[in-house]
């Protein structure tokens, strides 16, 4: 009877710890498991998260978040981890689904919708749609930060002091960052900034910097693109003698390519100024595979190329 009893009283404060607001890492080494879909957000979780988490983003270099399709290893890892970032605003169009149901299973948090409304931008082809591509915006993707940073204190707030410590840490090597890209732009004369790349991820960069920005496709790769887009760009390259356009590590050349060649034939020489990155990061374990390293190498590219 007596063992009974404390069974009774035991329960209530062993469930009480199940609550997803206690939660606590469970892996062997003490670090909470998450896994995040673009490699920008992974980058972030490692700047906040330290030594105390374990990191995996499904999204590699040089791919394309807008059509990726989750592979069951995919869902065998998000099932596995403790907490879950994304994006959200349809960037990852393909995996909504399974974000629905990992939220009733576990933390699962949608980074670029934490910055505020009246920062976004609508996609032109679908009001309704944001412009999900926040982290080219060093200002907005803070948020994204303030938001990881929430999500890991919630899960392991045994460590709350130590992720908001990293995070202030972080968001001053953001502003270093932020500075550094203005110094850089007021290299290129007014006339020449102007940045053509295959789709358009990079308005909020422009907007930033003060460069007019035009993608041959829209925010998301699944639009299309015809004759006549390649005909307004080549025609705003010629109109504002703008030398060179630029390749992205996650969309196919072809259609920059198309451009490059249509203007020639126009008696306008153009060349390619250089790989970007947009939606994915470089390869991991090098500069442009860190948010930092990539957003400099962008900056620097475009600058060589376009001053």
């Amino acid at each position: 009877m007596k063992k009974l009893m404390f069974v009774l009283f035991l329960l209530p404060v062993l469930l009480l710890g199940c609550q997803s607001g206690d939660a606590q890492p469970k892996n062997e080494d003490g670090k909470v498991e998450v896994v995040t879909t673009i490699a920008q957000i992974g980058d972030v979780v490692k700047n906040v998260g330290g030594e105390h988490v374990n990191v995996e983003s499904l999204m590699g270099p040089g791919t394309d978040p807008h059509l990726y399709k989750p592979v069951s290893s995919d869902i065998e890892k998000m099932d596995q981890a403790e907490v879950i970032f994304y994006n959200g605003h349809h960037l990852e169009g393909q995996m909504n689904s399974v974000f629905k149901k990992m939220k009733k299973q576990k933390p699962t948090y949608p980074v670029a919708e934490a910055v505020p409304e009246e920062m976004m931008d609508a996609d032109p082809e679908n009001p309704e749609i944001y412009d999900p591509h926040v982290w080219f915006d060093i200002e907005m993707w803070k948020y994204a930060v303030d938001e990881v940073t929430k999500g890991l204190s919630e899960y392991d707030p045994d460590n709350k002091e130590t992720y908001e410590k990293n995070a202030e840490a972080y968001k001053k090597e953001l502003d270093e960052l932020n500075a550094y890209a203005k110094e850089r732009i007021e290299e290129i004369p007014e006339q020449s900034r102007v940045l053509v790349t295959a789709h358009d991820a990079f308005h909020y960069f422009g907007k930033a910097y003060g460069l007019e920005v035009k993608g041959l496709q829209g925010l998301s790769t699944e639009s299309e693109y015809g004759l006549n887009d390649i005909e307004r760009i080549i025609n705003t390259l010629t109109e504002r003698d703008v030398k060179a356009v630029f390749v992205e590590s996650s969309v196919s050349d072809r259609s920059i390519n198309a451009v490059v060649e249509g203007a020639k034939k126009q008696g306008h020489e153009v060349n390619i100024g250089g790989e970007l990155y947009s939606d994915a990061m470089g390869p991991k374990d090098t500069e442009e595979g860190t948010y930092i390293g990539m957003f400099r190498h962008n900056i620097d590219t475009i600058v060589e190329a376009l001053k």
